[in-house]
Formats: structure tokens, C-alpha cells, sequence
């Protein structure tokens, strides 16, 4: 870092003692250059140069439970020994075991395995436009999303993340997918109709700056969903399985979804993710409507389990809720300090502070050169997404380094 006319200048360029290489073996939507990571133990990772990093973002919101952890590289490797593969044309005892789990966790009949939280919510779009046209018939069928909302990048994912960045190099989008103003219930009753086959909403917009659902626009959702007849998707791609202080976050605002999705913490880096689904959409889908080759395969699905069993634990929910609360804390304390900041966004270990869009790279490189990784949210918002598994004392570290790059760019 250099300072010049009295401003802190980030040298993005410049690999001081940091294991960045140019990123010439990937597309160039990956960027100029990738920090090359060798391995990491609990909430900390090391790079190819041994320098050790606290991290702050977990593989974004994915590493629930931390890294080099023996039990799940254990379940794991049995698995491989017996099966690795078998496609969707069988069953397997890991994957029939973690659907009889998931689908207890709700109002829920079954679970469609996918690989990614884009997968996730193709499958719940497909699903709900297969259940109008079935129950309500032709011209049943348009989508409402929401202004901040991120949902993923494949086609139909993509046609309901109304930002321009995403969308613009890749239209046009699937037809009837209409955006509407987020946690605005009168625009909500105003919009809406039977036309719709399907709501899918956030409770905590993980790319839309972290901002949360209030309990009045998740009352309008259930009442105007069920008004019109047509299915509410929750997204819980980020927010499921105890990143928010409970197991779901819809649950903290009294949001009621027909479908949930699932994806990032479910196998702890291992590609899967969860369409739920109650029986009165299952009832209406054919055999060979949706599928996937890899989805559910053995060696995830024993992964996931080993990882439910930990993230559904009520004791374990209830601590992750505990550092939450004290990591907004901390984060309001950097409010205090720092004038420049905004509000402490976000709910659990999902948590943002608002900084001037122009200096958030530059925190988050000083963040990085002192050995902390952080994220981003939306334009103005630093994101942080922990291992659930962190401590007090790591949290409390974490957000000292992160002083310390604030008080380097914003002085």
C-alpha cells in the first residue's frame, strides 16, 4: 500500500508477500489475478506461500464448518470405497437418508438433489410453472422476483436477478419474469395477480447489500400468494441451515414457503443442493420432467449427513445465533469509530457494514495484506460470512484486523 495526497492507495497489482499469480489459466471473468490457497485448518486457510489468513468469508458462505476436518473427509473417502457414482436412474441409501431429513424439516413431501444454488432454484422455477399449468392451465406462468434479489446465473436463475451487470451480455431473458420493489408490500398487491405461477424471494439478499425482509412484507408474500394461487419459493441458498441464527431464515419472519432452496453449507464445499417441495406439487410432476446425472450422487449425500447432524442441532443453532449477536456488535463499534460507515446489515453470521462504495476494495485488500479475507455485498456493503465454528476470540480478532485496514483507507 501507498499513500498519495493523503490518501491510502491499494497496489492491486502487486503480489507483496501475498501468493497472487496472473490468472492466465481461467476465463477472464475470474480477473486479473486469483490468491492461490494450499490448505486450511478450522477458520484458516494459508496460501501457497505460507502466509495464514483468518477467514471471514468461507468459501462465500459455504465452509460452514471450517476446514480440515477429519470427519467429513472420513465420510467422505467410505463412501468412495463403496460408491462414487450411480446417476439418477438409482438410488442410494446416503442420498435416501438425507431426503428423509431435509423433507422433515418443513412441510415438505420431497427433494430434488442438485448441484448449486442456480440448479436449486431452475428446478423450483420448472416445478412451479409445471404446477399452474397443471392445476390452474395456459397463461399461468409468469415469475416475481425482487429489486437487490440475486437467484443465479443460468438462464432462468438469471432472468429473475433484475441487475443489468448480470443480465445484459446474455439477453434476452425467459419471458414473464417481472421485478418488483423489494420489501414493499403496496407495490406487492399492486403487482401481483393470477397470472403468476410463482414468488421467489431472499428473507437476507446475500448479493443485494445484505438487506433483510421485514415481518410486514413477509405477512403480505402469504397472504397474497395464497390469494392468487401461486407458489412463494424461498431462496435460502445462503441463509439456510443455521447461518442466520436458525435453521431456516424464513423462519425469524414468519415468511411460510411452499418450496425452499438449499445449496452452499449442505455438503461443506461439495457441489449439492436441495429443491423442497410439498406433496401437492409432487403429485403433479411425470416421471423424466427434471433430472440431473451428478445430483445427490453417494459420496456428497454422506458428506451432507455428517453436516446436518451438526447445522440442525438446536444447541448448535442457538450458539451460531450467540456470535451473531456479538458480531454486530463488534460491527457497530466500527460505526462508532468510523464516521465514513454506514449500518450494520444482515442477520446471524451474515452480517455487513455499509462503507463508501469507492473505498470498499480498498479496505477489503488491507484486510487481506493484514491476513484477513473478507467479502462484498452489493456495491457498498463488506460482507462477512464466517465458518460457523468460529470463536469469540476469532471474531473479535477478525474484526481488529478489519480496524485496522478502515483506519488505513478511511484514516
Amino acid at each position: 500500500m501507498s499513500k498519495q495526497n493523503g490518501t491510502v492507495q491499494t497496489d492491486t497489482k502487486r503480489a507483496a508477500n501475498q501468493a497472487v499469480v496472473p490468472n492466465v489459466r481461467f476465463p477472464r471473468q475470474y480477473g486479473s489475478e486469483l490468491l492461490v490457497l494450499r490448505e486450511g485448518k478450522g477458520c484458516r486457510v494459508t496460501d501457497s506461500k505460507g502466509k495464514r489468513y483468518l477467514d471471514f468469508g468461507a468459501g462465500i458462505a459455504v465452509n460452514a464448518l471450517g476446514y480440515g476436518r477429519d470427519d467429513l473427509a472420513e465420510a467422505a473417502a467410505a463412501q468412495m470405497r463403496k460408491l462414487i457414482h450411480v446417476s439418477n436412474l438409482y438410488a442410494t441409501e446416503p442420498a435416501l437418508e438425507l431426503a428423509e431429513k431435509l423433507t422433515a424439516s418443513g412441510p415438505f413431501e420431497a427433494v430434488h438433489f442438485g448441484n448449486s444454488g442456480s440448479e436449486a432454484n431452475e428446478a423450483a422455477i420448472k416445478y412451479a410453472r409445471m404446477y399452474a399449468y397443471r392445476t390452474r392451465g395456459e397463461g399461468h406462468y409468469k415469475l416475481m422476483a425482487f429489486s437487490g434479489g440475486f437467484h443465479g446465473r443460468t438462464l432462468g436463475a438469471l432472468s429473475c436477478t433484475f441487475s443489468p451487470k448480470y443480465q445484459d451480455p446474455f439477453r434476452p431473458m425467459v419471458p414473464g419474469c417481472v421485478e418488483s420493489p423489494y420489501n414493499d408490500a403496496e407495490a406487492l398487491e399492486r403487482g401481483l395477480d393470477g397470472s403468476f405461477a410463482a414468488v421467489i424471494v431472499e428473507v437476507v439478499q446475500g448479493e443485494g447489500g445484505l438487506t433483510c425482509m421485514t415481518r410486514e412484507f413477509a405477512h403480505a408474500l402469504n397472504t397474497l400468494c395464497r390469494k392468487h394461487g401461486c407458489l412463494l419459493i424461498a431462496d435460502e441458498v445462503q441463509t439456510g441451515l443455521a447461518r442466520t441464527g436458525s435453521l431456516y431464515a424464513h423462519e425469524q419472519v414468519g415468511l411460510e414457503p411452499d418450496i425452499v432452496t438449499l445449496a452452499k453449507p449442505l455438503a461443506g464445499g461439495l457441489p449439492l443442493s436441495a429443491t423442497l417441495v410439498p406433496e401437492r406439487v409432487n403429485r403433479e410432476l411425470h416421471q423424466a420432467e427434471h433430472g440431473t446425472t451428478f445430483g445427490g450422487g453417494p459420496v456428497v449425500t454422506a458428506v451432507a449427513l455428517k453436516i446436518w447432524e451438526i447445522l440442525s442441532d438446536p444447541d448448535f443453532i442457538r450458539d451460531v445465533a450467540a456470535r451473531g449477536a456479538r458480531l454486530a456488535e463488534l460491527l457497530a463499534g466500527l460505526k462508532r469509530d468510523f464516521p465514513q460507515a454506514g449500518a450494520v446489515k444482515g442477520l446471524g453470521l451474515l452480517r455487513g457494514l455499509e462503507l463508501p462504495e469507492e473505498s470498499l476494495p480498498d479496505v477489503m485488500a488491507a484486510a487481506r495484506e493484514a491476513g484477513l479475507l473478507v467479502l462484498r455485498s452489493g456495491a457498498d456493503v463488506l460482507r462477512i460470512a464466517p465458518p460457523l465454528i468460529i470463536s469469540p476470540e476469532e471474531l473479535a480478532q477478525g474484526v481488529e484486523i478489519l480496524a485496522g485496514a478502515l483506519k488505513a483507507v478511511l484514516g
